[in-house]
């Protein structure tokens, strides 16, 4: 959101997870992950990350000496997912010893709309509030003609967006509205919601006609390597996606799982992989990735 608004050069410091855009690279990494979740599979990460919450701990640590050399006067942070962010007592904890107190922007959208609210809020307390607003409606309006152009396909295909394989979970916040307006239909998920764990009978009852394999915090390359997996799931052949080979892994880190500037890319993706017939995909080539054919 930062560098969209041309202000990477006053990015002093980043998260372990921030990797784009490319200039952010390199830039003092202030939280840390408090979880070895490299080396865990899925099912030992939801229990590690259940385990930690249930007993008050946060699953990130705040360099607190790091971010008093860094002094910065804006810091952008969230209380949206407790799995995602540092807890609030952490980031109260190292406020605190900071010398000077900065502005603090809590970041927390549940919708598409709101996340370009959180880009003009950025613009606001960073004093760019005409570039956030061209930037808004250069981007965001192409959803709109997204939603235009879907609505007048013949049908909204039933997807199923899973949101985390060991447990399955289902989609939530701002990624069922995406799947709305590319013009498909997800009732398992939780629009404007927190993503939970679904049952898998509720998801062959469901019966998907495309299936997104998009594992919060995944990459493209990691979540191809993990599908396999799922075809040990009972019933599994019987998906209508599978049977037809409609089944997508896509860069969930990238398009779905941040609610920053490029859901709008994650959109077009969506409407792409829902109406081929109608949308194009002229983005990386790394975004998704057909699989289970046959």
């Amino acid at each position: 959101m930062v560098c969209v608004l041309g202000l990477s050069d006053r990015l002093v410091g980043i998260t372990h997870e921030c990797d784009y855009p490319p200039e952010v690279r390199g830039k003092p990494v202030v939280v840390s992950s408090a979880v070895p979740v490299e080396l865990m599979t899925q099912a030992e990460i939801d229990a590690a990350v259940t385990e930690r919450l249930r007993a008050g701990q946060s699953v990130y640590l705040v360099d607190e000496k790091l971010l008093r050399e860094l002094a910065p006067d804006v810091i952008l942070t969230q209380d949206l997912c407790q799995v995602c962010a540092p807890s609030g007592n952490e980031v109260t904890q190292a406020l605190n010893a900071l010398p000077k107190k900065p502005q603090i922007l809590w970041l927390t959208p549940g919708n598409l709309a709101e996340i370009a609210g959180n880009i003009r809020d950025i613009g606001a307390a960073l004093e760019c509030r005409d570039e956030a607003e061209a930037w808004i409606a250069a981007n965001f309006g192409k959803i709109d003609g997204i939603a235009k152009r879907a609505a007048q396909c013949a049908s909204r295909p039933r997807v199923f967006c899973m949101e985390w394989f060991d447990p399955v979970y289902c989609s939530g916040h701002w990624v069922p509205e995406m799947v709305r307006i590319a013009g498909g239909i997800d009732e398992l998920a939780h629009e404007k919601a927190y993503s939970t764990r679904v049952a898998w009978n509720d998801v062959l009852k469901w019966a998907p006609e495309i299936l997104i394999l998009m594992p919060c915090g995944y990459h493209l390359d990691q979540v191809v390597e993990m599908a396999p997996g799922l075809q040990s799931l009972p019933g599994w052949r019987d998906l209508p996606a599978v049977r037809n080979s409609q089944v997508y892994a896509v860069d969930a880190s990238s398009y779905f799982a941040r609610p920053g500037p490029r859901v709008v890319q994650g959109t077009e993706l969506l409407a792409h992989l829902i109406h081929p017939e109608t949308f194009s995909w002229d983005g990386p080539e790394t975004a998704y990735r057909r699989l289970m054919q046959g």
